[in-house]
């Protein structure tokens, strides 16, 4: 059992899936209908997804989707510091899934900026992200089982920045023992948006509840987005 701190939170929305598949299409159909709400109301909407293998099936639904591709932005919640053509990198992976479809058609905000550090690029990814994506409308965000999300990990180099109420809109981060460089998006600019997350499996959702208890966003990084957030949650 983990003990709870003072300060420990109360527990999000959950949406529990009864498979996997459900998870995608649920999550899929939810952002879609959120975007065409959005181009609804003012012709235009924003959405930040996070890479990795987890997501793939709900991006790919996602892509395929009929929502109002063409008056959408979409930037990455986060991104390792290569080229669009590593293996590592979370910006070829959407174009396997979420750009593979109807979504092809949708303005992308790349993280990665070129050049041996972000810091050479970070303040033109800043300007381009508040030109044509920010406010963000919706995020989907994951979890990994050390609480992190996006790329804000415990004991991150640069974490501090990322959690600031001052934050730019992407920070660059040093996950202890990476092997390279991150940005993330800050704290600041998930929480203004529409933030659903993702997690699959029992240790995750352990992970979820010992963040609740800690309440302490520096320990457990997802703390710093759970607030109004929905989770959406499979085995």
């Amino acid at each position: 059992m983990t003990e709870a701190r003072p300060d420990a939170m109360t527990m999000p929305q959950i949406i529990a899936y009864d498979s996997r598949d459900d998870q995608a299409g649920g999550l899929a159909d939810l952002v879609a209908g959120r975007l065409s709400a959005a181009v609804k109301a003012k012709n235009s909407a924003s959405l930040a997804v996070p890479g990795g293998t987890t997501p793939g099936l709900m991006l790919k639904l996602l892509g395929e989707s009929d929502a109002p591709w063409g008056l959408v932005a979409v930037t990455l919640t986060d991104e390792r510091w290569v080229p669009p053509i590593s293996a590592r990198s979370n910006q070829k992976l959407l174009g396997e899934t979420l750009f593979h479809g109807a979504a092809a058609a949708a303005e992308f905000v790349p993280l990665y900026g070129g050049g041996a550090e972000p810091a050479q690029a970070l303040h033109a990814v800043n300007l381009t992200l508040e030109q044509v994506a920010l406010p963000l409308d919706v995020a989907v965000l994951g979890m990994g089982d050390d609480m992190h999300t996006a790329s804000m990990f415990p004991d991150a180099l640069g974490l501090e920045e990322a959690l600031s109420p001052d934050a730019p809109p992407a920070v660059a981060i040093r996950a202890p023992g990476a092997e390279e460089p991150r940005i993330t998006l800050s704290a600041r600019v998930l929480r203004a948006a529409e933030r659903h997350i993702l997690i699959q499996g029992h240790d995750k959702m352990r992970a979820l509840e010992r963040a609740v208890a800690l309440g302490d966003p520096t320990r457990a990084p997802i703390c710093a987005v759970l607030e109004g957030a929905t989770v959406h949650y499979a085995d």
